[in-house]
């Protein structure tokens, strides 16, 4: 960073970022800002203990935008920022500190979060430096693969079609042995038998492997399907298949028990019971010419119903009968209407019950069920469908603002608390493929995964040697998740700010993101380097880089032609575009590696 002091006596700065509220993602961004040596400005709507507490923590500069934003953008030392990043809670904020950041810098990189995908379009037009992001659609993918048991990333590298695939590894040895010139991405040690197992990521090919761990190796299909690894992406479950009649009928009478009044089953025993009565006083006390049984059965439902066909009266007959008759009629219109109703009564809640999805839950197996119906809850639910899988939706407002979203989509939603055992059963979560608890409290959400366990019994069992029902939570801090995920046994705990940062920390400081998927709780990010003329990596060699990056393709400047695979001893030149791989602390390592030299140019 480069300061100075210019004429109106205000401090510049040089190469530093501006990052505009402080969220738990804004606070993942600038803990990986500060770790690879970049300067940040903060900039607030109103100060607050949070915001106190991290400024003693990081030692940055706050401003806060108590008059104005663009005040706030100004003494942050917007003309000289090389980014600004805008990850406010409130969206309207982030849209207002984007606008008026271009408006002041039309040069500085923006970042925003916007989920708003019409706004987020007009934005995103290519008109200006910078880029538009949506936490939801970066980071529902990895909960999708998890789902769905895929553990097969396909990545478009400079034209080549790249595949990252977790395999278990059979026999001891090493990497080398095992999968030849595949380049290793991560090992999993163990994986098979506690959740929280120790992921080696980028390990050498001399690493040593043993039964029950999963290597995650990367290479082209060809080269896959070379060793003896035919690729391809499996789904743990095939889509459910349509309802025959048989389980339809015998769903739609447990239904209709689950859903009616008991007095309704209560009112028809009275109704039951005052016509055998009625049958037997009338087979035994009718007179003239008397009655048999199926007579009596039939005069007993007429005077019920109030009908009267003039086949039969009691205007002949004992006044003890006749008075008989008078407690009959009484009696089965007062039960009649009370059993129309309650029959009208369930009429209006199966239908409440059909607009909150209970009724199609009731038809499905094999579907994957989705808790928390946000702006990250539709997108996963919105991918899975299209994926060609049956979905349902937990939610437990009745005016969440996705309802219609929901409705449009035709994915069924279960109104209820999912941490209650009768609401995940209206579900059918004990039938389900999958579930992914993906509400915004990770309280919530580790209560929710923990009922969902106890439904799912025999069946929650999840390694590679048992397959079982993968249970995917949203925790939104990485070393939570870690411990939740060790102490509870859940083997696929997801972090949005873990898998939407490197997209806004990448396009602030240059790196084109080409995609990230997960290895265990371990997030990977492939992605775009140009080398720049006077920056670090001039003349640096692949072998001379961290052993926790894999530079799998150079593009090179001079001819055009993509280099694969790279080799210990090539060396970068001004202009190439290499194509790295690894976990995103690593890559924006080396992304710092080039800046470096950048900024030693201009101190010097």
């Amino acid at each position: 960073m480069v300061e100075g002091v210019d004429g109106t006596g205000k401090v510049r700065r040089s190469g530093h970022v501006i990052v505009c509220g402080c969220t738990g993602l804004a606070t993942r961004i600038i803990d990986q800002f500060l770790a690879s040596g970049e300067s940040v400005s903060l900039v607030v709507r109103q100060a607050d203990t949070v915001v106190d507490a991290a400024v003693a923590r990081w030692r940055v500069r706050v401003h806060t935008a108590g008059v104005g934003i663009g005040d706030a953008l100004t003494a942050a030392g917007i003309d000289t920022a090389i980014a600004v990043v805008c990850v406010e809670d409130n969206e309207l904020w982030n849209l207002e500190s984007a606008l008026i950041a271009t408006r002041l810098n039309p040069e500085v990189r923006v970042i925003t979060q916007l989920g708003n995908a019409t706004v987020g379009g007009a934005m995103n037009d290519g008109s200006g430096p910078g880029v538009v992001l949506d936490v939801a659609d970066l980071a529902a993918p990895s909960v999708v693969e998890a789902c769905l048991g895929i553990s097969t990333h396909h990545l478009d590298v400079a034209g080549i079609d790249f595949v990252a695939a977790a395999i278990p590894v059979t026999s001891a040895g090493s990497l080398r042995e095992s999968f030849g010139d595949l380049a290793p991405l991560a090992v999993a040690a163990g994986s098979s038998s506690s959740p929280g197992a120790r992921v080696v990521t980028c390990p050498g090919r001399d690493h040593p492997v043993r039964p029950g761990d999963v290597a995650t190796m990367l290479g082209t299909a060809d080269e896959f399907v070379a060793r003896g690894f035919p690729i391809g992406i499996r789904p743990r479950t095939a889509r459910a298949s349509e309802p025959g009649p048989v389980l339809r009928a015998k769903a739609g009478i447990r239904g209709f028990v689950e859903d009616a009044n008991p007095n309704f089953f209560r009112m028809l025993g009275v109704l039951f019971t005052l016509l055998v009565l009625s049958t037997t006083v009338l087979r035994l006390g009718y007179q003239k010419p008397g009655m048999s049984v199926l007579d009596a059965i039939y005069f007993s439902t007429e005077t019920v119903a109030t009908v009267g066909y003039g086949d039969f009266n009691f205007a002949d007959q004992p006044p003890l009968l006749r008075i008989w008759s008078i407690v009959l009629m009484f009696a089965g219109l007062t039960t009649t209407a009370m059993i129309m109703a309650f029959l009208a009564e369930l009429l209006i809640s199966r239908r409440i019950a059909e607009a909150a999805g209970r009724r199609k839950a009731r038809f499905m197996d094999g579907h994957i069920v989705v808790i928390g119906l946000g702006a990250f809850g539709i997108r996963v639910a919105r991918e899975l469908q299209a994926r060609g899988r049956d979905v349902v939706v937990i939610e437990r407002s009745r005016s969440n603002r996705f309802m219609a979203a929901a409705d449009e989509l035709g994915v069924p939603v279960v109104i209820g608390d999912a941490t209650v055992p009768q609401t995940l059963t209206d579900a059918r979560v004990e039938s389900a493929s999958a579930v992914a608890v993906l509400t915004s409290d990770d309280m919530v959400n580790v209560e929710t995964g923990i009922a969902v366990r106890s439904i799912l019994g025999d069946r929650w069992s999840d390694s590679v040697d048992h397959p079982g029902v993968p249970v995917v939570l949203r925790i939104f801090d990485r070393s939570m998740g870690d411990a939740v995920a060790e102490r509870f046994g859940f083997h696929h705990v997801r972090s949005t700010a873990e898998l939407a940062a490197p997209w806004f920390i990448g396009a602030a400081l240059g790196l084109t993101v080409l995609g990230t998927f997960s290895v265990q709780s371990q997030s990977f990010m492939v992605g775009r380097v140009g080398i720049v003329d006077g920056g670090g990596l001039v003349g640096v060699a692949m072998q001379d880089l961290s052993a926790t990056t894999r530079v799998i393709a150079l593009r090179r400047a001079a001819t055009g032609e993509v280099e694969y695979p790279p080799r210990r001893g090539t060396a970068f030149a001004a202009g190439d575009d290499a194509y790295v791989v690894g976990p995103y602390e690593e890559l924006l390592a080396v992304l710092e590696h080039q800046r470096a030299a950048a900024r030693v140019g201009r101190l010097s």
